[in-house]
């Protein structure tokens, strides 16, 4: 759950490359990338995935200064702003083959057309998740006014992240991408068109690229599993090469440069800005605004839509903060404004064709 903050991320694969320019748009992939994996195969995968991780749990000291000192919700200050968040609720746009659009559900959910396909990230549409105050914004668009979902992504097992009432909607012949290990969880659930990846892995589905990269995070769902299955993000690229990146959950570091190597030309970038505070206790799994913007310009990525804030209440930094301080981070970037796509929840944007 990402309530309780632990370190975490990426592998011990050792960093080949250590230049951290932007990929050129134009650039081929480095390395190329691999071939497809068979949708839906059965896998054995390591009992554990702690070599992965980027920075270690934290341990009893950590946890003696947080009883002392942390605060995981914010103050009667911090909380008054919310009636100002933005929520704009509607159906995503309906567009062809040949559109991508995005439409910002709330928290990590987006609704993404690419390639003729509509793919849900991180599906929560539940009011209340596990050890968390119920949403302080209301799910931006009704399920009802969704079109048929051809695909789903999950990006780890956290309970703001995968959400079991919301999978329960879906029909269990739903194609499910997952991250290594997870798909006991689905299978155990009667989805039938389960692929599980590791990462720099990838899939296709009815001409879109799906490919499982790496993140800045961990996994856990109960006190027996700590890091047994992945976590990552994913590279949607539609037929045509235009690509939209979904981060997942993730703090900064190395993996944006390399992910951007990968896949050079990302056209959107959607990026965690929320859930910080405190920092020390929160900088190895989750991006702060300002460097969820350095990660944006690490990626190459020619716009960013910021998520993951104003929509659960999980950690101690107002809630309107997030926002402000990506704009102006943005802004001293000198990064141009109309390609910060600070969404409502609700919101949509249709990428314009280039």
């Amino acid at each position: 759950m990402t309530q309780q903050p632990r370190s975490t991320a990426s592998t011990t694969t050792p960093v080949q490359d250590q230049d951290t320019r932007a990929p050129s748009a134009t650039a081929a992939p480095s390395p190329p990338l691999a071939e497809p994996r068979p949708l839906a195969e059965r896998r054995v995968w390591p009992r554990t995935f702690h070599d992965r991780l980027t920075a270690p749990l934290p341990g009893l000291k950590a946890f003696a200064r947080f009883a002392r000192e942390g605060a995981v919700r914010p103050g009667p200050e911090g909380l008054a702003d919310i009636p100002r968040l933005p929520y704009a609720p509607g159906p995503p746009p309906r567009v062809d083959a040949r559109t991508v659009a995005v439409t910002w559900v709330g928290h990590a959910s987006w609704v993404v057309s690419i390639g003729g396909l509509t793919v849900l990230t991180d599906p929560v549409w539940s009011r209340r998740i596990i050890g968390t105050p119920a949403r302080i914004t209301p799910v931006g668009v009704a399920w009802n006014d969704l079109p048929r979902v051809d695909a789903v992504v999950i990006s780890h097992n956290h309970y703001d992240h995968l959400d079991a009432p919301t999978l329960r909607r879906l029909p269990r012949d739903t194609p499910v991408f997952v991250p290594a290990g997870l798909g006991r969880w689905f299978h155990r659930r009667r989805f039938t068109r389960v692929t599980e990846l590791d990462w720099w892995e990838g899939a296709l589905l009815d001409g879109v690229r799906f490919d499982f990269v790496p993140a800045h995070h961990w996994s856990k769902r109960s006190l027996t599993d700590t890091c047994r299955t992945l976590w990552g993000g994913w590279v949607l690229t539609g037929p045509d090469g235009r690509c939209v990146y979904f981060a997942g959950d993730t703090g900064y570091g190395h993996w944006f440069s390399r992910i951007g190597r990968r896949h050079p030309g990302i056209d959107l970038a959607l990026l965690p800005i929320g859930a910080y505070d405190p920092r020390w206790w929160l900088s190895d799994v989750h991006c702060d605004p300002e460097e969820a913007v350095r990660a944006a310009r690490d990626l190459g990525a020619r716009r960013m839509a910021p998520m993951h804030w104003g929509t659960f209440v999980l950690s101690a930094e107002p809630v309107m903060e997030p926002l402000t301080r990506v704009r102006a981070a943005w802004e001293r970037a000198g990064l141009p404004r109309e390609d910060l796509w600070d969404l409502p929840v609700g919101g949509s944007r249709v990428l314009d064709d280039e």
